[in-house]
């Protein structure tokens, strides 16, 4: 059996053995350090290009806490309210500006009150609203949000706002100065038709100008596929790598997708309390390299986890030739991550926890995260911002204690993923 080790980001490795083909990859609490020496390794892996822009929607939630979920016809007090911004690309580009990043954002909205409070809310949190399209009439965006505090469940009621965005809301000038400089392009996964042929826009001028480009794609509607084939990274939802590829298993999905979309480095899916799978393509194809029915090694994976961690954590396959039967076979490699066991008296609510998961991504990748780390941190911001009610109010600043120990910078060796 082969010796693998368990690696600390902010301590030195320890001997671990696991099973074949898989590394563990834990971040332990916090150390204490001075704030001198935090500062300085914030300092030292801050990203050299810090420009993102994210394509998608900006929105109003109104949320309220109840006891418990009402039944039909039910009359409830509620327990809390707060009403602040929400939206896939507001949550996740707010995450990513107080991770340090400089956001701008597309969106559209409507010239009310509601739009304002987008506006403000975003700014204040240093999201460039410059390139937003402001509607005269209409409605912006919004959402009723309602939190079961004893069942730990979130629902939503979204109300598209009006009028939808369209290409011709994006001039040529705009459009071209929101590229500028920009590391990565964002879109989020709940555009509408008119919105998806506005944000196809954006990245055929993303694809032309060699910019990556990261998709949030949560559920299967047309013109999707489309947005998908400009891909440089995926992100998806649960439900939605089966759906889209009808494939038996999420393992089986991944590669699926991999063979779809040739251009993609890698594809990650979100299972919340059940953390994350990630699939990343080979840099090169290895001939020499062993061929693993994924689901397998998917279930090896599971069996390796550390089971007593309440930090996230990482097993990493070794580079192989992946099979999925009946599908085909990729080259690369199989990433497990685990989400933070977060104590029921500290879990508030998972409203935005995955956008808070993509903002984190949109970091790592920035800063050139090798993949174990970033799905580790991303886990762990994800996981913070639900202490707090609401897709913004817990999400954390880079100077975050809980932070820490991603802060050290990787060996100039390790792997990056842009």
């Amino acid at each position: 059996m082969a010796t693998f080790r368990l690696q600390s980001y902010s301590s030195p490795p320890l001997p671990f053995r696991s099973p074949p083909s898989t590394l563990l990859h834990h971040i332990p609490p916090p150390r204490n350090r001075t704030f001198n020496s935090f500062f300085t390794r914030l300092k030292m892996s801050t990203p050299e290009n810090r420009t993102v822009l994210g394509c998608g929607m900006a929105a109003v939630d109104f949320l309220v806490a109840v006891d418990s979920y009402p039944k039909p016809d039910d009359k409830i007090r509620s327990t809390s309210f707060q009403v602040q911004g929400g939206g896939n690309a507001g949550n996740a580009l707010t995450c990513a500006a107080r991770l340090g990043l400089s956001p701008r954002i597309i969106s559209k909205i409507a010239d009310d009150s509601q739009g304002k409070g987008i506006l403000e809310e975003l700014e204040a949190d240093g999201v460039d609203t410059s390139f937003m399209v402001v509607s005269k009439g209409g409605h912006s965006t919004f959402s009723y949000v309602i939190v079961d505090s004893q069942a730990k469940t979130r629902t939503c009621i979204y109300t598209p706002g009006y009028p939808p965005m369209i290409p011709e809301d994006l001039s040529k000038s705009n459009l071209s100065s929101a590229l500028d400089d920009a590391r990565l392009v964002y879109f989020d996964g709940v555009l509408q038709e008119t919105e998806l042929l506005s944000a196809l826009v954006v990245a055929q001028e993303a694809h032309r100008r060699n910019i990556p480009i990261v998709i949030d794609a949560e559920s299967k509607r047309e013109r999707v596929d489309d947005l998908l084939n400009l891909a440089t990274y995926v992100v998806c939802s649960a439900r939605f790598p089966q759906a889209w590829t009808e494939a038996p298993s999420v393992p089986d999905a991944l590669v699926s997708v991999l063979l779809k979309l040739p251009n993609i480095k890698f594809v990650i899916v979100t299972l919340g309390e059940d953390g994350c799978l990630m699939l990343q393509r080979a840099e090169a194809e290895d001939f020499q390299s062993e061929e693993i029915d994924v689901d397998d090694l998917f279930e090896k994976m599971k069996q390796s986890v550390d089971a007593d961690a309440t930090s996230p954590t990482c097993v990493s396959s070794d580079i192989a030739k992946l099979h999925a039967k009946g599908i085909g076979t990729v080259s690369g490699k199989l990433l497990l991550g685990t989400a933070e066991k977060i104590p029921p008296s500290e879990l508030v609510d998972t409203t935005g926890a995955g956008d808070a998961f993509i903002g984190a991504v949109l970091y790592a990748l920035c800063a050139n995260m090798p993949a174990e780390k970033m799905l580790t941190f991303a886990s762990q911001v994800a996981g913070i911002g639900c202490r707090a009610l609401g897709a913004r109010a817990g999400l954390p600043h880079l100077t975050d204690p809980r932070l820490r120990p991603f802060s050290v910078n990787d060996p100039p060796k390790a792997a990056t993923l842009l």
